[in-house]
C-alpha cells in the first residue's frame, strides 16, 4: 500500500481544514488507518486512528471535539477534517496503515507512512 497525504496549508487561528490520504492498492480497505503530525523539533503523535470499516474512531485528547476522521473505501482515501485549529496544530501531519495488533496511538502498530502534508495554522 501507498499512501499520499494532501490538503495542507496555511490557514488562520480558528480556521478549518480538510487533510486527505489517498492509497493505492488492493489491501487498504483491509486496515485501520491512522493520522500523525509532527511539529518541528518534537516527536512524532497520533492525531486520530479510524478502523477497516469506519464503524469505530479514536483520537488524541488534544484534538477531540476538534477533528473528525472518516474513510472511503471505494475511493481508497481517509480524511481528516480539523475545526477551531490553534498554531499549536501547526506540523507536518502523515496518515499510516495500521498493520498490525495494538492500540491505535501506537506508532509500532502502523506500516506503509504517506509523505507528509504541513499544515500551518496563524495567530
Amino acid at each position: 500500500v501507498q499512501l499520499q497525504a494532501f490538503g495542507g496549508g496555511l490557514v488562520q487561528a480558528g480556521g478549518s481544514l480538510r487533510l486527505s490520504c489517498a492509497g493505492s492498492g488492493r489491501a487498504f480497505s483491509n486496515y485501520g488507518l491512522g493520522w500523525f503530525r509532527q511539529a518541528p523539533g518534537k516527536e512524532r503523535n497520533f492525531v486520530a486512528g479510524i478502523n477497516w470499516g469506519g464503524g469505530s474512531t479514536y483520537y488524541a485528547d488534544f484534538v477531540k471535539g476538534r477533528a473528525t476522521i472518516s474513510r472511503d473505501n471505494a475511493k481508497s482515501t481517509v480524511y481528516l477534517q480539523m475545526y477551531s485549529l490553534k498554531p499549536e496544530d501547526t506540523a507536518v501531519y502523515y496518515c499510516a496503515v495500521k498493520r498490525y495488533t495494538g492500540n491505535y496511538d501506537s506508532e509500532e502498530v502502523y506500516d506503509y507512512w504517506g509523505q507528509g502534508t504541513q499544515v500551518t495554522v496563524s495567530s
